[in-house]
């Protein structure tokens, strides 16, 4: 998941994501480390959070806009 480089991208930290998107700061962590998977609801917040569609953020394109 790109979840790391698109927060960096950002200049935020775990923390401030973790509070913006109403979730646990460790959870973010273990998003980005791949120790845990995100759901559909957390996938679509972060999607609609970095303005990217899920396909970019699971790494299905490089196209931060594709849409099926």
């Amino acid at each position: 998941m790109r979840l790391k480089e698109l927060r960096k991208s950002k200049r935020i930290t775990q923390q401030r994501l973790a509070i913006e998107l109403n979730l646990n700061q460790n959870s973010i962590s273990r998003y980005e480390s791949g120790e845990r998977e995100a759901d559909y609801q957390t996938l679509i917040a972060l999607s609609d959070y970095f303005q990217v569609s899920i396909d970019y953020l699971l790494e299905r394109t490089d196209n931060p806009t594709f849409h099926r």
